[in-house]
């Protein structure tokens, strides 16, 4: 059962890797909007547009069976249009996330940290309150980390005053709880854990890889790993050499996605 992964571009490399490990002979196939990224500064219309381009085009020619959307923004706003054209799961980031911070906060306040569209879409407040209406939720755009990851600055002291920047803001809340609410974002989790080790770090990751093994599906297949962009990209590359290593990877034609 092939499983097929999309981002707007770079950050959900860290799914895939999450699922990669945890699936060790899964065929897995990754789709990188970098011609098009970020989708975080995207109109509504326009981020639910290329995130069906993106799903059907996994779909119809690598026959996937299960979609994980890892990207938040797109999670966001286009997880209900997917499911509803896709006849496959779909599992996006924001549900299992929301899940996990639930049960691990003790003091029933949870910060979230992710792209202006994410914070704007209120999608990890909705999905908490969902889960348990008493938790306090604070909710902090961070803007400046996806650019940090993406140049390879995943340490060092202007790192870390960048996030002290962010987030001493929404600690001084008294979070016990932090939801990496961007797939960008679990890069950075051994530096936000060294300024703040009192916190609990959710990563989305952990909640979509129990959702796939929920799923019952034959995960003993041929470890295929093939990783697609649709646009050359310096920052994509140093990443993926980052959490990945040596792995296929194709450029192909954005009309491709645009023509379905």
């Amino acid at each position: 059962m092939p499983i097929g992964i999309f981002d707007s571009g770079i950050g959900g490399l860290t799914v895939f890797k999450s699922i990669a490990e945890a699936f060790r002979n899964i065929d897995i196939y990754y789709l990188g909007d970098t011609a098009r990224v970020p989708y975080g500064n995207k109109s509504k219309e326009t981020i639910i547009r290329y995130s069906a381009e993106c799903g059907t085009f996994l779909y119809h020619n690598y026959k996937i069976d299960a979609l994980v959307i890892a990207c938040n923004t797109a999670s966001s706003y286009a997880y209900d249009v997917l499911k509803r054209i896709l006849p496959i799961p779909v599992v996006g980031v924001v549900l299992p996330g929301a899940l996990s911070a639930v049960r691990v906060t003790k003091n029933k306040k949870v910060g979230v940290i992710g792209t202006t569209a994410t914070v704007r879409s209120n999608s990890y407040l909705q999905a908490i309150k969902t889960f348990n209406e008493g938790v306090e939720v604070y909710q902090k755009a961070c803007p400046l980390l996806v650019p940090l990851v993406e140049e390879g600055w995943i340490e060092g002291t202007i790192t870390e005053a960048i996030i002290k920047r962010y987030l001493d803001e929404v600690i001084e809340k008294g979070i016990d709880t932090l939801i990496l609410g961007c797939t960008h974002y679990p890069v950075l989790r051994p530096v936000i854990k060294k300024i703040y080790p009192q916190l609990n770090v959710v990563d989305s990751s952990d909640g979509i890889v129990e959702y796939i093994n929920s799923l019952g599906i034959n995960t003993e297949e041929n470890a295929v790993r093939h990783i697609l962009i649709t646009d050359e990209s310096p920052s994509f590359q140093t990443l993926k050499d980052l959490l990945i290593g040596d792995v296929k990877t194709e450029k192909i034609e954005l009309s491709d996605l645009c023509s379905l």
